[in-house]
């Protein structure tokens, strides 16, 4: 009864000045914001993407946008043409470096000028299209040369982004131009070259700080929340750790033969397995699913395929037919799997193509049904 006067308006009056009461009604405004916001905290579900640097958890993201429909606004699709055009310049610089340094000969002589030139080229200059189209000759020519060719396949030794191979063979349609009164844009230069969803897909930009993305699925909120994968970012990880609904943990499965950029010493795959154990068993995400993506199928396949390399070179108890993808994967699986010490937690997995659209439409699929199955309770969808 007490607590009815002391809430009712007339009362108030007596009791309390103006600006108290009106403290008061704010007070009780924010209290319901944050009731309702609490409702539809728990209506969502939230991912987090978690996993080493160049594991591909920002493709998977892009795939997100792309699979619902989601378009990347212009300043995106221009921000990511800058991008596609340093990929491309510095992945050659570094080609070239390789080249120089393993000692690989070059076919036509006149490409060691070439060389040098992009040698010069500073990592901090941004790229417009004229200064790219005025590079693009000098690469293409390059990229033709079976000396930076010897050195891309000798990749494993040095740190070459994976999407390196992928713009450079594209590299006569991303420099095409065409005369300034055809340009859609009216720019001075008439570039004709817009990003493609695929060409965004490989799109590398390491990831700093956290990035979050929601989509409705079902009329529930799915937000992705991405975090740097780089030792450096690990540290703000633990900001994204409240009431997560499951956890997307990516391994890129095709370095088991390759080093951190980082350290230059310690395997890539070692050290994703060392951060999945921290993952996985720790008691903050007891009651959180976690999928484990095994991913970049397509790179792993075409590793084996060459024979360039060996992953019984770099994991001496591997058993199975070094070729054989099926093998690999049953061993990478199992590698990861038994970091896991409660024998009572489930965990999903998938081999993914995160650079694949139709392969992540499917797997996404599988992985919605499955968090939207498990939570059903929670999320008040019955």
């Amino acid at each position: 009864m007490a607590s009815d006067m002391f809430s009712c308006p007339c009362c108030l009056r007596f009791k309390f000045s103006p600006e108290e009461i009106e403290q008061r009604y704010r007070s009780q405004e924010i209290d319901k914001m944050i009731e309702k916001e609490k409702h539809s905290f728990r209506r969502q579900v939230k991912l987090l993407l978690l996993g080493a640097g160049e594991s591909g958890k920002s493709t998977f993201l892009k795939q997100m946008r792309i699979i619902h429909g989601i378009k990347f606004e212009p300043e995106l699709i221009r921000e990511y043409k800058q991008v596609i055009y340093q990929n491309i310049v510095k992945g050659m610089k570094v080609l070239v470096d390789a080249r120089n340094k393993l000692d690989i000969p070059w076919e036509h002589p006149v490409n060691n000028d070439n060389g040098e030139y992009i040698l010069k080229y500073d990592n901090s200059l941004v790229l417009d299209t004229r200064l790219f189209t005025h590079y693009a000759p000098t690469l293409g020519d390059l990229w033709k040369d079976s000396g930076i060719k010897r050195a891309f396949e000798r990749r494993r030794e040095f740190q070459l982004s994976d999407s390196v191979q992928y713009f450079l063979d594209n590299i006569d349609r991303i420099s095409r131009v065409v005369s300034p009164q055809y340009c859609p844009y009216h720019c001075p230069y008439g570039p004709d070259y817009i990003p493609t969803n695929r060409d965004i897909l490989h799109a590398r930009k390491a990831t700093k700080g956290i990035s979050e993305f929601t989509i409705p699925i079902h009329n529930i909120p799915f937000r992705f929340v991405d975090v740097g994968g780089q030792r450096s970012q690990r540290q703000k990880w633990f900001q994204c750790f409240d009431s997560v609904t499951s956890i997307l943990f990516l391994v890129s499965s095709s370095e088991f033969d390759q080093v951190l950029v980082e350290d230059r010493k310690t395997n890539r795959l070692e050290e994703s397995r060392n951060i999945f154990d921290t993952i996985v068993n720790n008691l903050i995400f007891r009651g959180v699913s976690i999928i484990l993506f095994l991913n970049k199928t397509d790179l792993l396949a075409e590793k084996l395929k060459s024979g360039e390399t060996s992953i019984r070179w770099f994991f001496p108890d591997y058993s199975g037919d070094e070729k054989k993808l099926a093998d690999v994967q049953t061993f990478l699986l199992e590698y990861f799997r038994s970091v896991k010490r409660d024998p009572k937690k489930p965990l999903f997995y998938h081999f993914t193509t995160a650079v694949d659209t139709e392969n992540i439409k499917v797997v996404f699929n599988a992985v919605k049904d499955t968090i939207l199955h498990r939570n059903l309770e929670s999320l008040m969808l019955q």
